[in-house]
């Protein structure tokens, strides 16, 4: 994923090239602030001597850790009542699967999980849900086609309780950030669930695809907008040269990345380690 690594090899051993860092930065989908930083950084060191392909990369390295925090929350269980994690995202971005990975992962660290397939737009995100639960072995809340996504949560809730589910995770549909009605969908889903518990969504989880860079960071701004962000699952690192909007969202918007995805696999998902995000990057 070392997506600067080719940007700095360009430099060994010759001057640096001002234009090629500046939009090799911005393509890097780190984002326009964070690119000007890393520019002025630059900038300020050669009015006192020569800027090598060394001082890119330590540059660049020290102010992507300064904008990312250092170690990464996580899911702990609430005492007495259920987690819930909404899980939403727009179409295409690996929402339904992430879900299912967020269980197991959930599940192998020795906590019980309850699944909500909230996208009830889509009788195949319904029947796909339940293919997971079936293979991680968790159990999982459905409706009917087409049925109100915050009922269905809602009743989740209280088959949730009724388990002693620690977590509860509801899958919601996936929908275009610019849809106002949509959007305005999300926000009964979570009147909904609050009616249980005022604190609830205890997370609010936005999958984004690393591969879609600056279209990412309007996806968050709007969702973030409309119901509020706890963090996001980023689906996609495995490879694609890309990663940068980790860092543009957090930058632009404070908006952590909680957890990554890297692959097709259940396993292939992890708690965001931030040390090892830049040290793959740069």
């Amino acid at each position: 994923m070392k997506f600067l690594k080719s940007l700095v090899e360009k430099f060994v051993g010759k001057p640096v090239d001002w234009d090629e860092v500046e939009e090799s930065l911005v393509r890097a989908d780190l984002g326009v602030p964070m690119a000007i930083r890393i520019m002025q950084e630059l900038q300020k060191l050669e009015t006192y001597r020569t800027v090598t392909a060394a001082d890119v990369s330590d540059i660049a390295r020290d102010e992507i850790r300064r904008v990312l925090p250092k170690t990464t929350a996580p899911l702990e269980p609430l005492t007495g009542r259920p987690k819930v994690l909404l899980i939403v995202g727009v179409n295409g971005t690996g929402k339904t699967t992430s879900t299912a990975k967020l269980a197991h992962y959930l599940k192998k660290r020795g906590h019980s999980v309850l699944l909500a397939a909230a996208d009830t737009f889509r009788a195949a995100a319904i029947e796909q849900l339940g293919v997971w639960s079936e293979r991680i072995g968790v159990e999982m809340i459905r409706g009917q086609y087409n049925a109100d996504p915050a009922a269905l949560c809602y009743e989740a809730y209280v088959a949730a309780q009724k388990r002693d589910a620690q977590f509860l995770i509801c899958d919601t549909a996936g929908r275009l950030h610019t849809k106002t009605n949509l959007m305005g969908e999300l926000t009964k889903v979570k009147r909904s669930i609050a009616k249980h518990d005022e604190g609830a969504p205890h997370e609010t989880l936005l999958v984004v695809d690393a591969t879609t860079g600056s279209n990412a960071v309007a996806q968050a701004r709007e969702f973030n907008q409309a119901i509020g962000l706890t963090g996001l699952i980023v689906t996609k690192l495995d490879g694609s040269g890309k990663g940068g909007v980790v860092v543009a969202i957090q930058d632009e918007l404070g908006i952590p990345t909680r957890f990554v995805g890297t692959g097709e696999k259940l396993e292939d998902f992890a708690l965001f380690d931030a040390k090892e995000f830049v040290g793959q990057m740069i």
